[in-house]
């Protein structure tokens, strides 16, 4: 049982250490740093979430919803720190549902 844990604590040092997790931290801080940009991204977050949760719970989401959202993306990404943010997050985000992958088909997790 020892082993387990010893191993999960490898694998947590080596996201850790990995350049998708590196890339992630530092252009976070750089995006947060700004009081502008923070609030941008985490007003965008809040829109693409609760558009998620309208979802999951059956609600019908509408065309205007959805170009709004769209549109700030795009504004977003004009940004190039929050650009440079919201691709290594992706990038972070993808390593760990591969991860998570692996461990799931490992153990016939469903």
């Amino acid at each position: 049982m020892d082993n387990v844990y010893n191993q999960a604590h490898k694998l947590a040092r080596a996201i850790k250490e990995s350049e998708e997790y590196k890339s992630y931290v530092e252009k976070r801080k750089i995006v947060y740093a700004n009081e502008k940009n923070r609030k941008m991204v985490e007003d965008f977050r809040e829109k693409v979430l609760k558009v998620q949760l309208d979802r999951m719970s059956g609600k019908e989401v509408d065309k205007e919803t959805m170009e709004r959202i769209k549109k700030l993306e795009e504004v977003l990404m004009l940004n190039p720190s929050i650009n440079e943010f919201l691709k290594a997050e992706l990038r972070f985000s993808q390593m760990v549902q591969d991860i998570n992958k692996i461990i799931g088909e490992a153990i016939e997790v469903e």
